[in-house]
């Protein structure tokens, strides 16, 4: 299961955009040894995030599934906020951002990263 988006994909997000805010939904799976990576990804994004008006709404661990698919088991949820689908884009294009995206790719093996909008927008 592929954890980084793909050129294509965030052309489509892009042109699928109802403009307004966006909050990223990602789900986590952490390779065996990844936990400490994706958390040196996450101390190192947060410069990016204030370049570009984002900010994490929500980081935490899953816990109990009460209804869930079988095989549906995530490690962790991070929800990040942003001002407009182009303030995220424009992150994931910075050079400096590609440079630490490593450190959540060879975290991860598998993700989920969904773009969300808020009811009633």
């Amino acid at each position: 299961m592929p954890v980084d988006p793909t050129g294509a994909d965030l052309k489509r997000y892009l042109a699928e955009d109802p403009g307004g805010p966006v909050v990223m939904l990602n789900l986590l799976k952490f390779t065996e040894t990844g936990r400490p990576s994706y958390q040196k990804y996450a101390d190192e994004i947060q410069p990016f995030l204030d370049k570009v008006g984002g900010r994490v709404v929500y980081v935490g661990d899953t816990s109990t599934a009460l209804v869930a698919p079988d095989g549906f088991d995530w490690d962790a949820v991070l929800l990040v906020e942003y001002p407009s689908r182009q303030a995220f884009s424009a992150m994931v294009a910075d050079p400096d951002y590609q440079g630490i995206t490593e450190l959540r790719t060879e975290a991860l093996s598998e993700a989920v990263l969904q773009a969300t909008t808020r009811w009633g927008s």
